[in-house]
C-alpha cells in the first residue's frame, strides 16, 4: 500500500509499505477520507510522534476490507468512521465510560499507525457505521464534530442562548455551526486572521469580529447586552484566555479547549470576573463515546444525516496522498490559506454496504 509516513520530526515521506493484517478483534479498513487536524502539524514538523516510523492521522472514514480473528464478516464492506482512541477499559475512567481520560490508552495517528495511508487496522470496538445518506467525507469529520459538540455539552449550552467562540478555525466553525443547529439566538466568532472570518463570512456566519479593530468585551456586551451566555476559548491564545471571562455573561460558561503553544496567563481582573460573575470554567477534552448519556459521534453521524449539521462547505482542499507531504508543508509555512484539508482515496469505493 500507500502511505505518508514520518520518519522524523519534518521528515513526512510518501512510501510504499507492506499492507497491515488484521490482528485478533481488528478489522483492515480501506480509507476512503482523512482529514487533517490542527494538531497533525505540530505532530509532524515540531512535537513528533511517540515513536518512529509512524503514520499520522486520526480524523478518517472508510471501507471494510477485511476482518480478523474473532471478528464477524458481515463488517465487510461496510462503510465506518473511527474512533481514534483506543482505551484500555480495565482503569477507573474507563470503568465509567471516560474513554479520553484513560489512563493507558493508545491512539491511531500518534502512538499507532493512522490513516494517512490507504489501509489501516483498527479495533472492531472503534467502528461506528456511516448512516446511509452521510458522505464517506463528512463521515471523516465525525471527530472534530464530535469533540466539538462535546465542548458545546460541557457548557450546558441552551435554546435561545448567545455564544461567543474565540477562533474561527475548523473547530471554531464546527462549533458555530453545532450552536446554530442547536437553536443558539447568536453565534459570534472572533479572530485575528481576516481570511479565516471572511471564510466565515461566506458559511453564513454573521457575527465576525477582527480582534485587532474593536474592543472585544465591548462588541460583545453591545451584540447581547449582558455578555455571552457561552463562551469557547477555541484559540489557545492568552489573550482570548484573558478576554474571555470580560465576555462571559454573570453566571455564564466558559469552556477551555484552545491547545496552547506556550505558556498562558490571566490577569488579576479577569481572575476576579470569574469569583464576581461566579463563572463557571469548564475544561474540555476530545469526546463522549458511550452511550449513556450520550455517544457523541453517534450524535454528529445522526446529525450529518438529518442535515442538522453540514459539514461539507469545511473542505478547502482535497489531495491524494502523493500530494499530501507538499501540503502539509504550505499549511505549516501559511502559503495557503486552507480550512479543512482532506486526503481522499480515489482507490476507495465512494459507497459500500450502509451501516
Amino acid at each position: 500500500m500507500n502511505a505518508c509516513v514520518l520518519h522524523a520530526v519534518g521528515d513526512l515521506r510518501f512510501e510504499s509499505l507492506k499492507t497491515p493484517m488484521p490482528r485478533k478483534g481488528e478489522v483492515l479498513l480501506r480509507v476512503a477520507a482523512c482529514g487533517v487536524c490542527g494538531s497533525d502539524l505540530p505532530r509532524v514538523f515540531s512535537k513528533g510522534t511517540y515513536s518512529f516510523p509512524m503514520i499520522p492521522g486520526h480524523e478518517f472514514a472508510g471501507v471494510v476490507e477485511n476482518t480478523g480473528p474473532e471478528v464477524d464478516s458481515a463488517w465487510i464492506g461496510r462503510r465506518v468512521a473511527v474512533f481514534p482512541l483506543i482505551p484500555c477499559r480495565r482503569c477507573a475512567p474507563c470503568a465509567v465510560g471516560a474513554y479520553a481520560q484513560c489512563q493507558d490508552y493508545d491512539y491511531l495517528g500518534s502512538r499507532s499507525n493512522g490513516a494517512f495511508a490507504e489501509f489501516v487496522c483498527v479495533p472492531e470496538w472503534n467502528l461506528l457505521p456511516v448512516p446511509g445518506d452521510v458522505s464517506l467525507e463528512e463521515a471523516a469529520l465525525a471527530e472534530p464534530a464530535a469533540v466539538a459538540v462535546h465542548a458545546l455539552r460541557r457548557a450546558g449550552l441552551d435554546i435561545g442562548d448567545t455564544v461567543l467562540i474565540f477562533g474561527a478555525g475548523p473547530i471554531g466553525l464546527m462549533l458555530g455551526k453545532w450552536a446554530e443547529a442547536w437553536g443558539a439566538s447568536k453565534v459570534m466568532l472572533v479572530d485575528i486572521d481576516r481570511e479565516k472570518l471572511r471564510f466565515a463570512k461566506k458559511l453564513g456566519f454573521l457575527h465576525l469580529l477582527d480582534a485587532r479593530d474593536a474592543d472585544v468585551p465591548q462588541w460583545v456586551m453591545n451584540k447581547t447586552g449582558r455578555g455571552a451566555d457561552v463562551v469557547i476559548e477555541g484559540s489557545g491564545s492568552s489573550a482570548a484566555f484573558e478576554q474571555s471571562m470580560a465576555c462571559a455573561r454573570p453566571f455564564g460558561a466558559v469552556v477551555l479547549m484552545g491547545n496552547p503553544a506556550g505558556p498562558m496567563t490571566l490577569s488579576q481582573n479577569a481572575y476576579w470576573a470569574i469569583l464576581r460573575k461566579e463563572l463557571r470554567v469548564l475544561g474540555t477534552w476530545n469526546s463522549s463515546y458511550t452511550d449513556l448519556p450520550r455517544n457523541e459521534w453517534t450524535l454528529a453521524l445522526e446529525a450529518m444525516e438529518s442535515g442538522k449539521l453540514d459539514v461539507t462547505p469545511l473542505i478547502t482542499h482535497r489531495t491524494g496522498l502523493d500530494g499530501l507531504p507538499a501540503l502539509l508543508a504550505m499549511m505549516q509555512a501559511r502559503t495557503v490559506f486552507f480550512n479543512k484539508v482532506m486526503f481522499v482515496n480515489p482507490q476507495c469505493p465512494a459507497t459500500g454496504v450502509n451501516g
